[in-house]
């Protein structure tokens, strides 16, 4: 369950959005659709949330995104570039004109010294612009890191151009 002030957030990305005329869609690895789920608790978001992809395993982000394999051979699933190409891949495959993606370890195993539990990477990109790609260490168990995850993308989103 998400702490409430994370779910009240909910709403306000959604306005921030329909003030702009813009749809959004999501690209979820550790995070499992909850961004997605989180935005469309709110009724009447199918304005705004365009479709969300949940990408959990390396297969998905490859047939699904467009995320080549070798990439995530070459980088890991939980890189800045595999973080970008999700979220260029969700903007190839929607109708949105934001997308924002989510791939990291979530715990509470999977961790290692180079990639530790609690380590997110998400990607944002709005059309014609720039993907950003950004990491967090989040401290906490894995629903922690999940809540935690959420309310970054929501930043992110809300702060996309």
């Amino acid at each position: 369950m998400l702490p409430q002030e994370i779910l009240a957030r909910a709403p306000m990305v959604l306005d921030a959005f329909r003030a702009r005329g813009w749809k959004l869609a999501t690209a979820e690895s550790c995070t499992g659709g909850l961004i997605a789920a989180t935005l469309t608790s709110v009724a009447g978001s199918s304005d705004v949330v365009e479709r969300g992809f949940v990408t959990y395993s390396n297969e998905a982000k490859t047939e699904m995104l467009g995320v080549p394999a070798a990439l995530i051979a070459a980088y890991g699933a939980v890189s800045a570039e595999v973080a970008a190409a999700m979220a260029a891949g969700a903007l190839i495959h929607s109708h949105a004109d934001v997308a924002v993606s989510v791939t990291g370890v979530a715990g509470p195993g999977g961790g290692t010294a180079a990639k530790p539990v609690g380590l997110v990477w998400f990607g944002c990109l709005a059309r014609g612009g720039a993907v950003e790609a950004v990491s967090h260490i989040f401290p906490g168990d894995r629903q922690a890191v999940r809540a935690a995850s959420v309310n970054v993308a929501f930043d992110l989103l809300v702060a996309s151009r």
